[in-house]
């Protein structure tokens, strides 16, 4: 795997050993606990839109507040999916708590006024 945490880009090798994990290849610690994390329970923030009643837009951009387990994305979309939110919506209000049981909100990433 390819180490996203710094612009050096290192190119990581990880085991599985009797005392844990072993990864090769990083030049920094934080390279070990990203391709620990990534190989352990991979996440990903999450970005899109959910529709909007009595705005002048009909789509809401949101994101997660953090990380989601990739394992959940697609479950967490179907909520997003079936959403309608409705103004005033504010930028980093709670549109969606703890989706898919994550403990991960879905929040506004924009203003929405009437």
């Amino acid at each position: 795997m390819v180490c996203v945490v710094c612009p050096l880009g290192c190119k990581l090798s990880i085991e599985r050993t009797s005392g844990g994990y072993r990864v090769k290849g990083s030049k920094c610690k934080r390279g070990e606990e990203y391709a620990v994390r990534e190989f352990t329970n991979p996440t990903r923030m999450l970005t899109s839109t959910v529709k909007i009643r009595g705005s002048v837009h009909r789509r809401l951009p949101v994101h997660s507040s953090e990380p989601l387990p990739k394992g959940k994305i697609f479950e967490a979309m179907e909520y997003i999916n079936a959403c309608t939110a409705h103004p005033p919506v504010r930028c980093g209000q709670a549109i969606i708590r703890n989706i898919a049981g994550t403990s991960v909100d879905i929040c506004a990433s924009r203003d929405m006024k009437k």
